[in-house]
């Protein structure tokens, strides 16, 4: 299978003056993408380090993209780090990736030299680049490492997950199949490249020949404005960006497709983001940093099904199977396994056999459904149950319901320890909702004992650099507030 580099010298043979990437202040074409490709993976493949592997520690920008597609282009790992990191989240994180190399700004490079001794600036990194020869002389391979993020474990501690270049070329034919996005498209990436959404987004674009509008930082306001002026056709976005664009209060008749991931899109959401974008289509996706595209949900689908994160993606299985091990029927609970060409490597130092079973199958511990026409249902997480004396109970249940009261902003619950029950439910609130008013929409839609028992009201909720909530930091603020009172 191709490298996600393979096709740019095409888009430069058949397009070359097209542009690849355009941000606020620049415009790159497909020639000069190629040029800069070329050279940034040929400077990679000189240098003389312990191993191949690169941090990019730098804002949303062509470098960024740069030096991420240059790296997997030269056979090396990429490994995006957050700025927002804490000197021991950094710290942790280089340790684990085996970094030899880490790329960043000028005003960052002192603190990180602190602890890290390879750390390039991208102005000097970008001075040798210039000199490298400009022609393929390099050598990649499809099944080798070329992606590397983190994602937290029931501990809480960081654990790498690695991806293959043949794994995201897979998920390119999913763009392609369920999305319909080909080079005709101007593809607009508001989100850090930092979240793999946003990333996968860019590179699936470049892949395709479409031209990326990458912006620095998101605006909801400066969104609006460049889908306005510019020839954008598709914009990826987490949750919590729809949130930011139906508070604009603008209205764009252009039609428009959205791509959401990163956590459930909430259905008064998605009424209330047609006020913005009455052409609009919607396409929101489940799957997961281990597993790539696992469903799709389209507006269409949405209306009919509105409870579901949608049927298989293109070339995708899912399994449901009982605790026994044994495949579940219809509308029968159990543990979600899947099985494509998009599923990840594995964790970096952990034990790979247990990434799949002997047919090929893996599960990232959520639990949900398949109905009579394929539709899967997402009941939790496995490792967010709430365990109320001896019962399961799955928060994400607890807060669809919570937000069907269209006064309440967002909701999380979580389970506090309780030297009875084990764990009692409890919900976090931001929004206008009364305390009365939640109960009464709990008590009609919820069994009892599904009901919170402790209540907190705040003005924000922790999440996650993908827009998910931030299920520990949530737990801590609680019981802040609980024991404050």
């Amino acid at each position: 299978m191709a490298g996600i580099t393979d096709t740019y010298l095409n888009h430069a043979n058949e397009f070359p003056d097209k542009i690849a990437i355009q941000t606020q202040s620049e415009k790159i074409s497909y020639s000069k993408w190629l040029e800069l490709l070329n050279k940034t993976a040929n400077w990679l493949d000189s240098l003389n380090l312990p191993t191949k592997t690169l941090a990019i520690l730098l804002p949303n920008g062509i470098p960024f993209l740069q030096l991420f597609t240059g790296a997997a282009a030269a056979g090396w790992t990429a490994v995006p780090f957050d700025a927002r990191w804490t000197e021991t989240e950094l710290q942790k994180r280089l340790r684990l990736s085996g970094t030899s190399l880490v790329i960043t700004t000028k005003s960052r490079q002192p603190f990180l030299k602190k602890f890290f001794p390879t750390v390039y600036t991208w102005e000097d990194c970008l001075e040798e680049i210039c000199q490298a020869p400009a022609t393929k002389a390099y050598q990649s391979e499809g099944e080798m490492p070329f992606y590397m993020g983190f994602t937290s474990g029931s501990t809480g501690e960081p654990k790498a997950f690695i991806r293959s270049q043949n794994s995201w070329v897979a998920s390119f034919d999913c763009t392609c199949f369920d999305f319909q996005i080909d080079e005709n498209d101007g593809v607009l990436i508001p989100g850090t490249l930092i979240h793999s959404h946003f990333l996968y987004g860019a590179i699936s674009t470049l892949y395709l020949g479409g031209t990326v509008f990458l912006m620095e930082k998101f605006s909801a306001k400066h969104a609006l404005a460049l889908i306005e002026s510019a020839s954008i056709t598709v914009m990826y976005v987490v949750p919590t960006m729809i949130a930011a664009f139906i508070k604009e209060d603008h209205y764009m008749k252009k039609p428009l497709r959205i791509l959401s991931s990163g956590a459930k899109w909430e259905e008064n959401s998605k009424e209330e983001i047609r006020n913005v974008f009455p052409n609009l289509k919607m396409y929101e996706f489940y799957g997961a940093s281990e597993l790539s595209f696992v469903t799709v949900l389209s507006d269409i689908d949405s209306a009919r099904k509105p409870g579901s994160v949608g049927r298989p993606c293109h070339n995708v299985e899912i399994q449901i199977r009982r605790a026994d091990g044994e495949c579940a029927k219809q509308n029968e609970p159990g543990k979600i396994y899947v099985k494509s060409d998009m599923i990840f490597i594995g964790y970096l130092h952990h034990n790979q056999d247990r990434v799949r079973d002997e047919h090929g199958w893996i599960t990232v511990d959520d639990m949900g459904y398949l109905d009579e026409e394929g539709f899967l249902f997402i009941a939790g997480r496995e490792k967010n149950m709430i365990l109320y004396g001896g019962i399961n109970i799955f928060p994400e249940e607890i807060e669809k319901v919570l937000s069907l009261h269209s006064d309440v902003e967002e909701a999380a619950v979580v389970g506090l320890p309780d030297p009875y029950w084990g764990q009692i439910v409890t919900a976090a609130v931001k929004g206008r909702a009364s305390l009365s008013e939640l109960k009464k929409i709990c008590r009609e839609n919820l069994a009892s004992f599904k009901i919170p028992r402790k209540w907190v009201f705040v003005d924000e909720l922790p999440h996650t650099a993908s827009g998910k909530i931030a299920r520990p930091q949530v737990k801590d603020l609680i019981e802040s507030k609980v024991n404050d009172h």
